[in-house]
C-alpha cells in the first residue's frame, strides 16, 4: 500500500457514476476531500480482515476489491466484488460489529480511506445522503438473499453459469467479448460455491458445448441465450 498525490476529487467520481454523495452539498464535498485518505493497493493486498473492527469506509476510487468470508479449513466463500464507485466496510461501521467479511485486491486498486466520525456526521445531517444509503444497503441485503437462495436451490451447473452472467453484467466485456474481469479458477469455484475441480470440469463442459470460450484465465460467453437457460433464470 501506498499513498498517492493525485487523489480524486468526490465530484469527480460522482460526474462519472452514480452515488450516494450525489446529494452532498460543496461544503460537504469539500470536508470530505479534506479529510479522507486514499492509497494505491496491489493485487493480494487485504484492506481489512474478518472479524476485525475497521474504522471507516472505504471507496474503490479503481481496481476490483473481493470480499468473502472463510469458512471450513480455510476455504473462502466469495460474497461479492466491489468495483468502482462502491463503498465497502459500511456495515460494521453502520452496525458497530466487527466485519463479517475479508476485503481483497484482485485488480490493482485506488482506494479512499472516509473515518467512521466524518461518515456517521454525513448520515446524521444530510437526509439524501441518509435515504440513499438506506437503498444501498437494502439492495445488499436483496443480493444476499438471492444468493442464498441459488446455493440451496440450484445445483453446481446452475450456478456457474449465473456468475458468468453475473460478471457480464457487473463489469461488462471488452472489443472482443472478454469478460473484463479476470478471475482464477479457484475464485470461480469460490462464488459458485463448489470445489475448483468441479469449476474446471464445468467450463471444460460449457466450452465443449460451445457456450463458452476459454484462453487461459480469459473468458468469453459465446451463447448467452444457452447459458441463461443453463443458469435457468427464465
Amino acid at each position: 500500500m501506498k499513498n498517492f498525490d493525485d487523489s480524486p476529487f468526490c465530484n469527480e467520481c460522482i460526474s462519472n457514476i452514480t452515488n450516494i454523495f450525489k446529494h452532498l452539498n460543496q461544503k460537504e464535498l469539500d470536508e470530505l476531500n479534506y479529510i479522507k485518505s486514499c492509497n494505491f493497493h496491489k493485487r493480494g493486498e487485504i484492506i481489512y480482515h474478518e472479524g476485525h473492527r475497521p474504522t471507516g469506509v472505504y471507496c474503490v476510487s479503481k481496481g476490483v476489491i473481493k470480499l468473502y468470508k472463510t469458512g471450513i479449513e480455510g476455504k473462502e466463500q466469495i460474497i461479492r466484488f466491489a468495483k468502482k464507485g462502491d463503498i465497502i466496510g459500511y456495515r460494521s461501521i453502520l452496525s458497530n460489529e466487527l466485519a463479517c467479511t475479508t476485503a481483497k485486491v484482485i485488480e490493482d486498486a485506488s482506494i479512499c480511506f472516509i473515518p467512521s466520525e466524518s461518515w456517521l456526521s454525513l448520515l446524521h445531517n444530510n437526509s439524501g445522503f441518509s435515504v440513499d444509503m438506506m437503498k444501498f444497503v437494502c439492495a445488499e441485503l436483496g443480493h444476499s438473499n438471492s444468493f442464498i437462495t441459488d446455493i440451496a436451490q440450484k445445483n453446481v451447473r446452475e450456478r456457474l453459469a449465473e456468475v458468468l452472467l453475473y460478471l457480464k453484467s457487473e463489469f461488462g466485456v471488452d472489443e472482443q467479448g472478454i469478460l473484463q474481469i479476470s478471475l482464477t479458477r479457484e475464485e470461480l469455484a469460490n462464488i459458485t460455491g463448489t470445489a475448483t475441480e468441479s469449476a474446471i470440469r464445468l467450463l471444460s463442459e460449457f466450452k465443449d458445448d460451445k457456450i463458452i470460450a476459454l484462453n487461459g484465465r480469459k473468458i468469453s460467453i459465446t451463447n448467452e441465450a444457452k447459458l441463461k437457460k443453463t443458469a435457468n433464470t427464465f
